[in-house]
């Protein structure tokens, strides 16, 4: 290792040049990354949903869909819209009260009464469009955007789609904030923790390297999601900023014993890059581990937060010293009092008995409300919400999709739209039956299907071919299905489950898709992911400690000190009525276990180092609290103030509460490690030593070795 750290040092300017001249290709590359705002399409490709989705694009080249509003138009205006919105590039149709009644000219005796009820009230009306091509691709977001401008602001685009748009737009200027606050908060707090007034801006200057350079990696990836692109370079500052102290602290230590400094940055190192290693496993293993979800939105954010963990430890050994030899001279000469104090008194304290009792019986007295608020945390599904839901400080200027969905609400009493699709080899008499069927239920606003038209006062022959080639379509029908009830409420799910009992009695192969199914499907699809996540995760970072340590009781003690913080920050939004959006639990859960947890291993290894010089317990558990108290707040305060900044700033929901979760995350399990840990080194010592390697079992007691001494 000091080997690798004499060659980095040798070729430190080389280093610094190609750096620099790495990060045009990257950032190149990072502007030219698609970004996926559409999280349906994550879901996995074996569901109904997913299959149904492509069956319409290819059976009836229609892909996304949404309902538009109109106030204050007559017929014909409302007829003329259609037209131009027909004319749209990529809208596949457009269908309203107009197309049926002016453009067939059929009397409006001869339309079923439902039909007309539901697409015209009072002076509102309702165009329904479908798209060509996906509900985020680009010529669907261009069209929307096209048919705002065309129409007027009695015009209102709802839909995923319209969704999507805002959610880019308000994304696409937001983003580049959010990193600058990040920055801003963690040299707030660096300039505080550190002893020299340089040295956040050093480190920076390394951590945004690695950034750039991870998310111009990610084109290989193919796309990335927005909440990816929102939160990896915010995560990756957070996470590998300890990465940067470790090698600030080991180099002032070293350079007091050499006189070489190039002889003092290699040592430091090698010695920073067995310690670093160990510690980016831990966070890498936590992240790998949401590769493992059937909602693939996790493989996209595990892997690029598994390589920027990567980049970070290599910019951390390779840049990071190059830029320290080099600005070395004015960060030592900007140096300044630590203003982290000596905290001896305080771990002679905690070390007590009764101390010691009190922590741990804090500690189980929280697992049980901590648990249970964790089992009922309330969760969202609803994807609007990830912008406009709790934290969000959105205007409706920005949310245009939200006013039309309210006035879809307000107008038509229209929450979501479903699709069947089936064989259109169903007879007329049982395809009008299980239509019939359908509008009976709950909450069934309208249903538009081939077989309510054809037939009684609208024979065969008079169904408009428009009418016909939008609902019939190479053996498949389509049926539209309008519903009154919520996406991801408790009465659509049940609603779900209804049509989709019906629609199987008929056709066994029949498909129900919509926003509401496919948010159904997550529903189930996420409570398997987090216990297959949390359970890898767990496993896997056990595992990693039992061989750093080479322990059996160690790596259970660190992770349930640091799995009792992570109930303590989900359990909460329990108990203060705060509800989350589906993905937090399982990316908090993933983050704050493979982050944390390095500050539990950093106390550990210092306990560990000094039960083997000849400590006694208590000695060696005070002083491992002294000793890692500076180094354990900076790298908890670096990680919560890098996100708590954040999480005010931002204006997206979703955004600000994983900032938010992230931050009190980081405080929870910093204090936890500070304070819990020490009680269980004192409580398991004795079995600590028993079943792990690099203990002295019966160190001779030595009262006047003091922590200070040590």
């Amino acid at each position: 290792m000091y080997k690798f750290g004499e060659i980095v040092v040798k070729l430190r300017k080389p280093i610094l040049i190609i750096a620099v001249l790495l990060l045009i290709p990257s950032a190149i590359a990072y502007l030219k990354t698609p970004v996926n705002y559409d999280l349906l399409t994550y879901l996995p490709e074996q569901i109904d949903t997913v299959k149904g989705q492509e069956i319409l694009k290819e059976d009836f080249g229609k892909s996304a869909f949404s309902l538009i509003v109109t106030e204050g138009l007559d017929d014909q205006e409302v007829a003329e819209l259609t037209d131009k919105i027909k004319a749209v590039h990529t809208v596949a149709s457009a269908l309203s009260y107009g197309e049926i009644t002016e453009n067939a000219r059929i009397p409006e005796q001869a339309i079923p009464k439902d039909y007309l009820d539901k697409f015209k009230n009072g002076d509102a009306q309702m165009i329904a469009v479908f798209f060509e091509e996906g509900t985020s691709a680009e010529n669907t977001l261009n069209a929307v955007d096209e048919i705002r401008k065309i129409a007027d602001e009695n015009v209102y685009v709802s839909g995923m789609s319209a969704f999507v748009l805002d959610l880019k737009d308000i994304a696409d200027h937001e983003e580049p904030f959010y990193v600058a606050v990040a920055v801003l908060c963690s040299i707030i707090l660096l300039l505080l923790c550190t002893d020299t007034f340089l040295a956040p801006f050093v480190f920076l200057m390394s951590i945004g390297m690695a950034i750039v350079y991870n998310m111009g990696t990610n084109y290989f990836l193919g796309e990335m999601s927005y909440i990816t692109k929102a939160l990896a370079a915010v995560l990756q500052l957070a996470v590998t900023m300890d990465f940067s102290i470790f090698l600030w602290s080991s180099f002032e230590e070293n350079i007091r014993k050499y006189d070489d400094h190039d002889k003092a940055m290699a040592v430091s190192i090698g010695d920073t890059l067995v310690a670093i290693l160990s510690s980016s496993m831990t966070a890498t293993a936590g992240f790998l581990a949401m590769v493992f979800m059937s909602f693939t939105l996790g493989v996209n954010l595990g892997i690029v937060m598994a390589k920027g963990c990567i980049l970070g430890v290599i910019g951390t050994v390779t840049i990071l010293p190059s830029l320290i030899r080099t600005f070395e001279k004015p960060m030592l000469r900007l140096s300044h009092k630590h203003l982290i104090p000596d905290v001896s008194r305080l771990g002679h304290i905690i070390t007590k008995k009764p101390a010691v009792v009190v922590f741990m019986c804090l500690a189980i007295a929280l697992v049980f409300p901590s648990v249970y608020g964790f089992l009922h945390k309330p969760v969202y599904y609803d994807f609007t919400n990830m912008v406009i839901g709790p934290g969000s400080t959105l205007t409706e200027e920005e949310t245009q999709f939200d006013t039309a969905n309210k006035k879809l609400k307000e107008d038509f009493d229209i929450a979501t739209t479903e699709m069947v699709l089936a064989s259109s080899e169903i007879s007329h008499y049982d395809a009008k039956e299980m239509i019939e069927r359908i509008r009976d239920l709950d909450g069934v606003a309208y249903v538009i299907g081939y077989d309510a038209f054809k037939g009684g006062l609208m024979p065969d022959e008079m169904v408009p071919d428009k009418l016909r080639e939008n609902l019939i379509s190479n053996g498949e029908q389509l049926i539209l299905i309008n519903s009154s009830f919520d996406v991801s409420s408790d009465e659509v799910n049940k609603q779900i489950e209804d049509i989709n009992a019906i629609i199987k009695e008929y056709d066994e192969n029949a498909m129900l898709i919509g926003e509401a199914p496919a948010t159904k499907d997550l529903t189930e699809i996420m409570d398997h992911d987090f216990l297959v996540v949390d359970a890898l995760a767990i496993i896997a970072i056990l595992i990693i400690i039992m061989i750093a340590f080479g322990s059996i009781t160690l790596p259970f003690i660190l992770v349930l000190v640091i799995e009792l913080a992570i109930m303590i920050n989900l359990g909460l939004p329990y108990w203060t009525n705060d509800i989350m959006c589906f993905i937090s639990p399982i990316c908090i859960s993933t983050i704050q276990l493979g982050s944390t947890v390095n500050y539990a291993i950093l106390m550990t290894t210092r306990y560990r180092r000094e039960r083997a010089n000849g400590l006694e317990k208590r000695e060696a558990v005070e002083t491992a609290f002294s000793m890692t108290f500076p180094a354990v707040v900076t790298s908890g305060l670096s990680f919560f103030a890098a996100t708590i900044g954040v999480s005010f700033a931002a204006r997206m929901g979703l955004i600000s509460q994983l900032c938010g979760l992230m931050a009190r995350g980081a405080f929870i399990s910093t204090l936890c490690v500070l304070f819990i840990l020490p009680a269980f080194f004192m409580v398991f010592d004795k079995l600590i030593v028993k079943t792990s390697r690099g203990f002295k079992p019966n160190a001779p007691k030595n009262a006047e070795l003091t922590p200070q001494a040590a």
